[in-house]
């Protein structure tokens, strides 16, 4: 089954029918998939990092072992509530394809363990996936295709956004905003986040385009954003000088981390659009990289693999958690993270 308009895919994801067991995420858009597939699962179990309640494999592990994909959607819940088996694909192996098209159509049909949701995250997927006519065909499950937001979508994501930081922008800003957003939802979130730290969370302030340039004119080697350029790059010494520099100019450790989010974003999407067939100059315009250093940001891309980004990715989300609720020092829980990048980019040869 085949949700395509925006108003049934968000009934959908807020209310999902009973009767569903699988749902496929598919598009360009990573960071949609992902959104999406983290908003249903969270209707399935509050907690996606439940042990008990929750697998999740990827394709490498699809592959490793077929086994294991059967044997995680038959499992029954040991603390009761219903299981949910999340699935990451990443290549688009022909072999894992055709293996989560037949799990999926017998899940779909009851035929593993009727309480379990599979909720599966893959690029974009051409019409010769088995995967994917699986999942158009089968009556308990949906389809649901992610592609990047068109302006209205973005504008209203954007209001949403600040209205609930109590925060805007004049219409006139408005449309100055979306305009200069990377049209990737992750990255544009994480600029949003930027501009309500900007205006000043709960300050009830909206700002026009003069204060909105001082925000989008700020340059991109300021000190934190080359901290995560120079750390991305493999280079410990000047990413740690970069984080210093910006501590003593009153960053936070906070912000250093959301910067460090950023720049993997960007990487991530970079190795999305190659993938999909993009040049390199123009999957680094479509990421948002500033000019001065799209050699740089496209060396980087070369050597950090979607794969090992995901890896990053969890330090990163750990140091976010750590930052703000550990009570540990905020600063060093940064610069490890920073130093730990860098030291993942050498291994890689960067």
């Amino acid at each position: 089954m085949i949700l395509a308009k925006r108003p049934e895919v968000d009934r959908f994801l807020k209310s999902p029918d009973p009767a569903v067991r699988a749902a496929l995420f598919h598009g360009k858009d990573r960071s949609g998939v992902g959104e999406r597939a983290v908003i249903l699962s969270k209707t399935v179990t509050p907690d996606l990092n439940d042990p008990f309640n929750v697998t999740l494999l990827t394709d490498s592990d699809i592959d490793s072992d077929p086994a294991r994909l059967e044997d995680a959607l038959t499992a029954m819940s040991l603390m009761g509530g219903r299981r949910l088996v999340r699935v990451r694909l990443g290549e688009g192996k022909p072999g894992v394809d055709k293996a989560l098209a037949a799990a999926l159509t017998i899940h779909a049909d009851g035929g593993f363990n009727p309480d379990a949701m599979l909720v599966i995250e893959a690029g974009a997927l051409g019409r010769e996936s088995a995967l994917r006519k699986a999942a158009e065909k089968a009556a308990g499950a949906v389809l649901i295709a992610c592609y990047e937001d068109e302006v209205g979508d973005v504008s209203r994501m954007t209001r949403e956004a600040l209205a609930a930081d109590k925060v805007g922008l004049t219409s006139d800003a408005l449309e100055m905003f979306v305009a200069r957003l990377p049209r990737e939802r992750g990255l544009m979130r994480q600029e949003i986040e930027r501009l309500v730290l900007f205006i000043g969370p709960g300050s009830g302030r909206s700002i026009g385009p003069e204060e909105l340039e001082q925000h989008l004119g700020v340059e991109p080697d300021a000190s934190l954003s080359d901290a995560a350029l120079q750390a991305f790059g493999a280079r410990p010494g000047p990413a740690q000088a970069g984080l210093r520099r910006a501590f003593a100019e009153g960053e936070s450790a906070v912000m250093a981390v959301r910067m460090t989010a950023l720049h993997l974003g960007k990487l991530r999407r970079i190795n999305i659009l190659q993938h999909n067939g993009a040049g390199a100059k123009e999957a680094a315009k479509a990421a948002g990289v500033f000019w001065k250093q799209e050699a740089e940001m496209l060396r980087q891309a070369r050597g950090w693999r979607l794969e090992m980004l995901d890896e990053v990715q969890d330090s990163v989300n750990a140091a976010d958690v750590a930052s703000k609720t550990t009570g540990l020092p905020d600063q060093l829980i940064a610069e490890r993270l920073l130093l730990e990048i860098a030291a993942r980019g050498r291994r890689l040869g960067l």
